[in-house]
């Protein structure tokens, strides 16, 4: 089911793109969130890290000449970072649930990137949307 929830979730997407010019945090990651809708921390969690990753970014770019391909590089691997700082300090808080893990490492840092080219509120909206949409049609189509 996770072959068939990416495939609807990518194509999804991808209308929705034509058809708004709106990118829900990018193709693959409203696919991943409805994968993970029934585990709304994992969701937080992953949402946070893109705007710690957002925030270090725009920290970074006032000193560095980030744009382009830089700027995308950049932004992916501090979400990476951040989502490994993360799960390595949690167990020395004594919080070993795996629900406070970010989704993958990319995902962080692709959300990051949208939300970095385009209002985060409308990013968010659009990815909700569009993950919303994904995990109810995944259920529809393999309760028949």
């Amino acid at each position: 089911m996770f072959f068939e929830t990416f495939l609807i979730g990518i194509l999804i997407a991808v209308l929705y793109i034509e058809i708004f010019d709106i990118y829900p945090g990018g193709i693959i990651v409203p696919a991943y969130i409805a994968l993970y809708l029934e585990e709304p921390l994992r969701i937080l969690i992953t949402i946070s890290i893109a705007l710690l990753s957002l925030l270090t970014y725009k920290f970074l770019s006032k000193f560095l000449i980030l744009f382009g391909k830089r700027r995308f590089v950049m932004i992916i691997l501090l979400g990476t970072i951040w989502s490994q700082i993360l799960s390595l300090l949690f167990p020395y808080f004594h919080i070993n649930s795996i629900e406070l893990k970010a989704i993958g490492w990319l995902i962080p840092g692709l959300l990051a990137n949208n939300l970095e080219r385009q209002d985060i509120i409308l990013t968010l909206a659009s990815m909700f949307t569009v993950s919303i949409f994904t995990y109810f049609l995944v259920k529809i189509i393999f309760l028949l």
